[in-house]
């Protein structure tokens, strides 16, 4: 979690924006991509390991939506 709030926090909002549509496709993939690299680690029986793994796409969802609220607000200001 911490990492993949460093890597929210790090991102710049560049000239020209992508359009809204476009950062929610990256959120994405960086949900997917996350989630992909800790289901490899993640330990236990198929049924406890698929209830972790959905856990963890939600809570990085959850954190992805004030990102993606502070992205609206940046097109918007343009």
């Amino acid at each position: 979690m911490k990492e993949f709030n460093v890597l929210l926090n790090q991102q710049v909002f560049t000239d020209p924006p992508i359009a809204e549509e476009a950062m929610v496709t990256v959120l994405d993939d960086w949900v997917n991509f996350y989630v992909n690299y800790y289901r490899q680690q993640v330990v236990g029986e198929e049924q406890e390991q698929d209830r972790a793994v959905q856990e963890l796409r939600q809570q990085l969802r959850t954190l992805c939506a004030p990102f993606l609220d502070k992205y609206k607000a940046f097109l918007k200001s343009l």
